[in-house]
Order: C-alpha cells, then structure tokens, then sequence
C-alpha cells in the first residue's frame, strides 16, 4: 500500500474533493498528456449523509459502476503521515484504510488545497475571470513562477503553487486561520463584536459561509438593526433584492477578501498572480467586481504600486478540486 506522489498515470482514476459540507466525486479522464476530470462522471453528496468518506465513496463506485485500481482523495483538513481530519466536519481518513476499504492500489491523501493549487497548473485563461490588474496570459512558457490561491466556501483555503525547472509544487497551508486584522474603523467595530464570542478571530471568522453571516450579524449589532437568523444564500438573495444591510455585508466581505488575498501575495512572494476559488466566488461574482476588492488588494503601502501589476483571476471551472487532483493523478506535481 503505498499513499505517496506521484502516482503512475491511470485509466479512470477515483478523484474526490471533500469539504465541511459536500463530497465530490469524479473518475479522471485516461490521457495523461491533458489531465481532466470526465465530466458525466462528477456525482455530489453532502457529508452529513454519509458515516465516512470510505461509505461515500463506495456508495458512489456502486452508482457509477466502476473499479479504479487508485485514488487521489482532496480532503478540507491537515494532511499528516496520509492521514486527515476534516476541519469542519467529524470525519476522519487513513490512505491506508480507504485502499483497504474500496480495494485500491494507491491512495494519494492530499490538501484540498493542493488540489487546488494543482487545477491551477492546467488552467487556461478563458476558465478564468480578471479582477482588475494586469491579465493572465496563461502558461505561454517554461519559466519559473509564483502563485498564490485563496478560497472561501464552507471554511477559508490557502495555498500555493510554485512552478521550478518544469515541476509543479503546491504548497499546503493552513492560512486561512491566520489572524484578522481590520483595516477601516467599521472593521475594528466587527472584530469587537467577533471578539466577545470567540476567543481568538481568524480570517475564516469572516471569510467563509459562515463568516459573512457573522459579518451581517456584526453590522446588524453595530448599526442597530434586528439580529435575523440567516443563511449565506439569504443573505445574496436579499442583496439581489437591494437590502442595504445584505449589500454591506457583501461589501465588507469582498473588501476583507482582497485584503487577505493581497496579504498572501506579500507572503508568498506571489507576484504571478493570485487565483480565488472556493463557493462563494461565484455566488458573490455579481458584486466581486464592482467591489472594494481590488483597492484594497493593492492597498499595502510602499508596495502599492508592485501590487497593480499582480494578476487576481477568479477560477470559473466547476470543479477546480477535481480539476486539480485529476491532475496529480497523472504524476504532474513533485511530492507536497
């Protein structure tokens, strides 16, 4: 049993990108030369129906009818010695069970950040959406870089991706629990707020499902409108519907995003570019835009005008996890 990269290129590999709230599943398309995810084969289960991801995953080879021999399996949780814990969710996973469990050859545990930052070295382009700054021309040579990748869904994902002498390395992190620090007055009002309910407010607090209903919830408080028990989905639904409080609270998510996202780019020396991915970019690309995002993603000082030129590329591939563990699948990373 062997849970290490990279893995011999597969016929119909098993792929999956679990988070805190839904199970994806796909088979890997067979050319190794082009990795890709087979598109009718993309199933998605919430992980409440389900004990463990190994009941999940054999519920779905039953539906598809299909024995693939090797998996990569993208978990939203630390990776350590092939084994995780989902951050959001009580499930826990060993490599070597899930082979033994699905009768698998190999079982590659991974990031789910590292799946993403992997999509990103099979991106083109036209799967992507510019947020301001220079464009992204794409991989149009062989040379060196650096990229940065945040995410927001059911938590905060951060990542990277380095590319050296023709091999891809994706960077795992745990960014995405590094510490809030507000940058306007109605920030600091916010992290207040978060601080008298957690003892500790990270990025995550705010930037996630979740974290923009604290946010509504926080500004509801600050400027003294009833507390309304919402969820994310309200929340867009209603500024689609012009509440002011709604929009607000998508403004100041989308202005702390580009903060975060521009903070990640000074850390990770990432000046090729920042990708964003995760549930909410879609959902919120209708304000993304036209939001406070890129002036406060350039907003950092002397380095200001640096950070003009720094691509930040919203992915609108579906299935950017998938995308990115068909692509470790074919063996196109170095060990993470």
């Amino acid at each position: 049993m062997s849970a290490s990269l990279p893995l011999s290129p597969p016929p119909g590999a098993l792929l999956a990108d679990i988070g805190g709230t839904n199970a994806r599943f796909a088979l890997a398309a067979a050319d190794a030369s082009h990795p890709d995810v087979i598109a009718s084969s993309i199933r998605i289960y919430p992980v409440k129906d389900f004990p463990s991801l190994a009941d999940a995953a054999r519920h779905y080879l039953e539906e598809m009818h299909a024995s693939p021999d090797r998996a990569v399996l993208a978990v939203a949780g630390p990776v350590k010695d092939a084994r995780a814990h989902i951050t959001n969710h009580p499930w826990t996973i060993c490599a070597e069970r899930m082979g033994e469990a699905l009768g698998l050859a190999e079982v590659a545990l991974v990031n789910d950040f590292t799946a993403q930052a992997m999509a990103v070295s099979v991106l083109e382009p036209a799967q992507t959406l510019a947020m301001g700054g220079a464009p992204w021309l794409g991989w149009q040579d062989e040379g060196d870089r650096t990229y940065a990748i945040i995410g927001a869904g059911t938590g905060l994902g951060v990542g990277g991706l380095l590319r050296r002498e023709g091999r891809f390395h994706p960077l795992q992190t745990e960014g995405g629990h590094a510490s809030f620090a507000p940058g306007t007055d109605e920030e600091i009002d916010v992290l207040r707020f978060l601080s008298r309910q957690h003892a500790r407010v990270s990025n995550e607090r705010l930037l996630s499902g979740s974290g923009l209903v604290n946010i509504h919830r926080a500004l509801a408080h600050i400027h003294g409108h009833p507390t309304l028990a919402l969820e994310p989905r309200d929340i867009t639904a209603r500024a689609q519907q012009g509440d002011a409080l709604c929009l607000r609270a998508i403004d100041m998510f989308c202005a702390v995003f580009g903060a975060v996202a521009g903070d990640l780019v000074l850390t990770l020396g990432a000046w090729d570019g920042v990708f964003l991915t995760g549930g909410l970019v879609p959902r919120l690309a209708p304000w993304l835009e036209a939001s406070p995002f890129r002036q406060r993603f350039e907003h950092k000082g002397r380095l200001s005008e640096q950070m003009r030129q720094v691509p930040a590329m919203a992915i609108t591939h579906p299935q950017p996890g998938l995308l990115g563990a068909a692509a470790m699948s074919t063996g196109r990373c170095a060990h993470p």
